[in-house]
């Protein structure tokens, strides 16, 4: 596969036509935040829709977008593209990098990037309820009658959505740029309309309306700050999206249509409750004549059906280069086109998403009372961002302190005061998104201290590679027919494999492999760098096959690839591959909290087999089980 191109060398008319398609991935999750975002505000800060509170709001909500998304993400953080690829697992790999970090450094910033990943999760759970509950619940506007019928639309809607997942996203995906096309076309056409109506909230933009609302309400600022971080909720898909459309299509598409729409519609909503108070319950829908009100709910629907799509899609993506990068177990993985290898499908997380999000819409019933759970995990995952970023900028890219200090400052505040006013929301369903970031946390750094635990006691058991093969071979063994496959881990020495075989059955193939996948920190290898191989004696070869973490092996294709490397029988038929599973035993000996080690023990048990995420033909696999204590 050939390496992603610099952004900066695609052609122009590349770039126009990726921008329609990444209106509708990169764009869908802040593309419907209008639908609830200053209604929540309004609640929050629980007084009559006056002028200078609607236009303190605007003027927050200006600003947030502004300061959040155009400066932080759009301006600064796409530039830290891992060879195009972007999202906080390459951001973290990107940050690795650096030969100044001490070990304390290295682990901080991989605690930080796994806390980041974590909350991911949460708000995956979390956007689908929220976005597909509150363009439903547009429909009780045009008959109340129908309000008991909105929770049992909303998880037909939600689970239809994900029972199509095992289809893959390639039929429906040359929709969706037409669709949020529309939409956008509509929040701001409605939003200039209103604002034409009422152009005295164009006052807004000024920030002093935002600092006279946070000095007037003081304390209550706080709380309405939760609310307003709901304005750039999808800011991190800008970034995380980055590999599928580059970066001057997200920055174009941005800028010229997403960012205007956005604006407008709010600036509309805020006329529309200063014209007419009593639209402060739905201010979205409400400032849409009646006869716009079903096609809008439909078009709202689909809509969110859209950006909670780009949050499980991301939600794949995400669990696919944590495990590649070694922070989570093998997971099962399909892939969903033979041609687009990041359209993939998970099934084990797939009904794990949906479990949960039928739970939370059951739980909350409303997406008000669901917006009190969102937030938390949103601005963690900003933060996390920040720290991230700042070590990139200093460290790979060299800025000055004097230039990098005061940026980061201002994103730190932006942070830290976001996710401290959602902090306050932790009772009233904060804790949802804490609770399923927190598992995620656990899970991952259990499994990596399990690792770490596994291979110091495999550590004695370890010898060199060439010793054994030396020693073997001046046996003089029985070599049989075939060729034979060993999975040995990056600088595992003797595969456990090899060492079972030759010990038991006293053979050797008449052709050797032993296979070391490595994961390397950039996103996608060349084919020039894929392959490296040696053949210290005659039918024995040493082949190492380097991947991206955006990247899934397969076996198969790499023993045909490499076939130019040496020369063997390649007929699958005479091809065995011999997969060593070890069986960990949780032990009192020092290490992990026992409970830990059982969990470790759990999710090793529960891992995807070697030879389906390879795409190993099962019938020629040989696995052999290595009891060990840890």
């Amino acid at each position: 596969m050939h390496e992603a191109s610099p952004v900066g060398e695609r052609p122009k008319s590349g770039v126009m036509r990726l921008v329609l398609p990444a209106l509708g991935v990169v764009f869908g999750d802040i593309g419907t935040s209008p639908l609830y975002t200053l209604r929540e505000c309004l609640r929050a800060a629980e007084e009559a829709p006056t002028e200078p509170l609607v236009l303190g709001l605007l003027s927050l909500i200006f600003w947030t977008i502004v300061l959040v998304v155009s400066v932080k993400y759009v301006i600064c953080i796409m530039r830290a593209d891992n060879h195009g690829e972007g999202g906080i697992m390459a951001l973290l790999a990107l940050a690795l990098h650096s030969d100044r970090l001490s070990t304390f450094g290295h682990q901080g910033l991989v605690i930080a990037g796994m806390i980041g990943a974590a909350l991911f999760y949460g708000d995956g759970v979390i956007t689908p309820a929220i976005s597909v509950l509150s363009a439903i619940e547009g429909i009780e506007l045009v008959n109340p009658a129908i309000t008991p019928y909105v929770i049992p639309l909303t998880l037909t809607v939600l689970t239809g959505l994900f029972m199509l997942q095992r289809q893959g996203t390639a039929l429906v995906g040359g929709l969706f740029g037409p669709i949020m096309l529309i939409w956008f076309f509509c929040l701001g056409g409605m939003g200039l309309s209103k604002v034409i109506q009422n152009p005295m909230v164009l006052m807004a933009i000024n920030p002093l309306h935002a600092s006279h609302f946070i000095i007037a309400h003081g304390m209550q600022s706080i709380v309405v700050l939760g609310a307003v971080v709901l304005s750039v909720t999808g800011a991190e898909a800008l970034y995380a999206d980055m590999g599928h459309f580059g970066e001057k299509p997200i920055k174009r598409a941005w800028f010229f249509l997403v960012f205007p729409a956005l604006i407008l519609n709010y600036l509309g909503q805020g006329a529309t409750v200063l014209s007419e108070p009593e639209t402060i319950s739905n201010p979205f829908f409400l400032m849409f004549p009646d006869w716009a009100l079903i096609p809008m709910v439909i078009l709202a629907t689909l809509a969110t059906v859209i950006a909670s799509q780009a949050v499980i899609s991301g939600a794949y993506s995400l669990t696919q280069q944590a495990f590649l990068l070694g922070y989570i177990p093998r997971v099962r993985i399909q892939h969903t086109s033979e041609t687009e290898r990041g359209q993939i499908y998970l099934p084990g997380l797939n009904t794990l998403l949906l479990v949960a999000i039928i739970l939370l819409v059951l739980t909350f019933r409303s997406s008000s009372a669901l917006a009190s759970a969102y937030g938390i995990a949103v601005t963690g995952t900003m933060l996390m961002t920040t720290i991230l970023f700042s070590v990139v900028a200093r460290q790979a890219w060299g800025w000055p302190r004097h230039r990098l200090i005061p940026l980061i400052l201002l994103f730190l505040v932006l942070d830290c005061g976001f996710l401290g006013a959602n902090l306050l929301k932790f009772m009233e369903g904060g804790w949802v998104p804490v609770l399923i970031g927190l598992i995620v946390f656990i899970l991952m750094t259990t499994w990596v201290k399990g690792r770490d635990l596994i291979n110091r006691s495999l550590m004695p058991r370890k010898g060199q590679l060439e010793g054994f093969l030396e020693m073997a071979l001046d046996t003089a063994p029985l070599r049989v027919d075939g060729t034979a496959v060993y999975l040995s881990a990056p600088g595992e020495g003797i595969p456990n494999g090899l060492l079972q075989n030759f010990r038991h059955n006293k053979v050797l193939h008449e052709t050797v492999i032993i296979l070391s996948i490595v994961t390397t920190d950039r996103p996608r290898e060349g084919e020039s760098r894929r392959y490296s191989h040696e053949s210290p004696h005659p039918g024995i070869h040493l082949l190492t096959a380097h991947f991206g973490f955006m990247e899934l092996p397969d076996i198969p294709k790499i023993l045909s690839k490499s076939s130019r490397l040496f020369e063997f029988k390649k007929d699958p038929s005479d091809i065995s591959y011999f997969v060593s599973r070890l069986q960990p035993v949780a032990t009192d000996l020092p290490g992990m909290a026992l409970w830990r080690e059982k969990l470790f023990v759990l999710m090793l048990r529960n891992a995807a087999q070697a030879f389906d995420f390879y795409q190993i033909p099962s019938e020629d696999v040989i696995e052999l089980h290595m009891k060990i204590d840890i």
